[in-house]
């Protein structure tokens, strides 16, 4: 727990911000996890032309 306090102090001005500021990077991280999501499910087993399709087609 000492070590997260302190990795934590050492940017404090980051967290500071994340806990105060009304934007969100959430609708971002989101489509990462999803674009990572479906690139472990097709890994190995199709093309990267097929995965950038699916891709670009999720809404």
């Amino acid at each position: 727990m000492r070590g997260f306090a302190g990795f934590l102090r050492q940017d404090l001005d980051a967290v500071t911000a994340g806990l105060t500021l009304e934007s969100s990077s959430g609708i971002a991280e989101g489509h990462v996890n999803r674009a990572k999501a479906l690139k472990r499910a097709m890994y190995r087993r199709a093309s990267f032309e097929l995965l950038r399709t699916r891709i670009l087609a999720q809404p």
